[in-house]
């Protein structure tokens, strides 16, 4: 078999490192040249970009999905990473066809639902927890240090140097797939051959979200998710931009920013969230996440003050313990052959909102105005790009309004949230869930009756 060695989770984790410490090296320049590319409409452009992104990614992934099952792994993990880092180099040859293929490469931006495939594939049901999690906690890492590498380089060699970079990470990433990732899927568990159909329950990316109103425990959880992640989506899309343009932090604050913000996150999320479980419960740690956020964004939204940036992001830290409980939430309220189903339904609804979230912050932007008619000034000697008056003259009460719409988003999540019973199982609609739930499972990993299925992989949409 092609490859190096056995298929293992490390393969996995370094594919999803190299792959995002390119796009992290990028992070400051892409601010730059988007400001450059877009000056009257950043914020606008900037969410219709990532927009359209997110909505691409959301309608392909099952699809992806459920051909990795017939064709491999590795054909597709290869598919996946080359397409979203294809536009690394066109950020120099021209920033417009840059913009443009960073939104046509959301079809393929789903290395994470192939990888998830990929390690699902070579573990036992007990060590797949561990396994995310180390998948997880390396795409944080990866965020960590690569947006201060490339502000650092950016600023001493000119960014020429860092797109030269990250270009060649990501065909060192290419080469790995090539080369040293084995194909995790035995040829013996695929149909004998490539014609095997795939039907259009399989790739349909509503699919999941159509189950939603079979009972009420489930909706009340769907609409907490989407009213909570939302904005958070929204704020991912255009938040290190707004830090640059309206705020005035320099490409070194950002990339400190969020290498504090990464460290903080990993943090609540393994050592305060098992602390928070354990001590107050389930429901209540979801509902402490979704306060801690409302907190985040409404500081976002008032604050004038780069410090004021700084404490919020310790808020938002804390916030992010909110999805994980969820998840944990599902797990222990649902039967154990309709696990899959829920989270999947949680997880397409997440991928919706990745297409939206950012197109609404972009479009509220526009409205309010909140745009810069001219670049940021010399850096003063204190590091901090000097702000221009434009910004405090035009929205002096209101400096972000996306964020202050997130966190009445938020609120409404929130109440929400309070109907949600904590013991509750779900007693859904057996016969339709199963049918969907063996549907949209591995097709070749049968499972005793009482075996608690995988929550993450019974659905396409991851």
């Amino acid at each position: 078999p092609q490859g190096i060695g056995s298929p293992s989770v490390y393969h996995a984790v370094i594919v999803i490192f190299l792959e995002f410490f390119a796009w992290g090296l990028l992070t400051a320049p892409t601010l730059v040249v988007l400001h450059e590319t877009f000056p009257k409409h950043t914020f606008l452009m900037n969410g219709l970009i990532q927009g359209v992104k997110g909505l691409l990614s959301f309608l392909s992934a099952p699809l992806i999905g459920a051909l990795s099952d017939v064709w491999g792994r590795k054909s597709f993990l290869l598919l996946t990473v080359f397409f979203t880092c294809a536009p690394i180099p066109l950020m120099k040859i021209s920033p417009w066809w840059y913009f443009a293929v960073i939104s046509v490469s959301g079809v393929f931006a789903v290395t994470f639902s192939v990888v998830f495939a990929y390690v699902a594939d070579i573990t036992q049901e007990h060590e797949r927890s561990m396994a995310y999690g180390l998948v997880s906690a390396t795409f944080a890492a990866s965020l960590v240090t690569s947006p201060a590498i490339g502000a650092y380089l950016g600023r001493v060699y000119g960014d020429s140097l860092v797109v030269v970079l990250a270009t060649a990470i990501a065909l060192l990433d290419i080469c790995f797939i090539l080369v040293a990732v084995p194909e995790s899927l035995p040829e013996k568990m695929r149909p004998a051959s490539w014609g095997a159909p795939i039907s259009w329950e399989q790739a349909d990316p509503f699919a999941s979200l159509k189950k939603v109103g079979q009972d009420s425990i489930v909706l009340l959880i769907c609409i907490t998710v989407f009213l909570s992640y939302l904005p958070e989506a929204g704020q991912y899309s255009s938040f290190f931009l707004y830090l640059r343009q309206i705020m005035g932090f320099s490409s070194e604050s950002v990339a400190a920013f969020i290498a504090v913000l990464g460290i903080l996150s990993i943090i609540a999320q393994t050592i305060v969230l098992s602390l928070l479980m354990r001590s107050i419960g389930n429901k209540n740690t979801i509902l402490l996440g979704l306060g801690f956020q409302i907190l985040q964004l409404a500081w976002y939204g008032f604050g004038s003050e780069p410090w004021m940036m700084w404490a919020a992001g310790a808020v938002a830290a804390m916030s992010s313990i909110t999805f994980p409980a969820v998840s944990a939430l599902v797990s222990r309220t649902a039967d154990a052959d309709q696990q899959g189903v829920v989270q999947g339904m949680i997880t397409g609804i997440r991928g919706l909102c990745n297409g939206l979230g950012p197109a609404l912050y972009g479009f509220i932007f526009y409205i309010f105005h909140v745009e810069l008619n001219e670049l940021p000034m010399p850096e003063s000697p204190s590091g901090s790009s000097v702000v221009t008056q434009y910004h405090l003259q035009q929205n002096s009460i209101i400096p972000g309004p996306p964020f202050l719409f997130g966190a009445c988003s938020v609120l409404l999540a929130l109440l929400v949230a309070l109907f949600i019973p904590e013991h509750t199982n779900l007693n859904l609609r057996s016969s339709s869930w199963k049918k969907h739930c063996v549907s949209h499972g591995h097709p070749h990993s049968p499972q005793a009756p009482g075996e608690a299925k995988e929550p993450l992989l019974q659905d396409t949409n991851v």
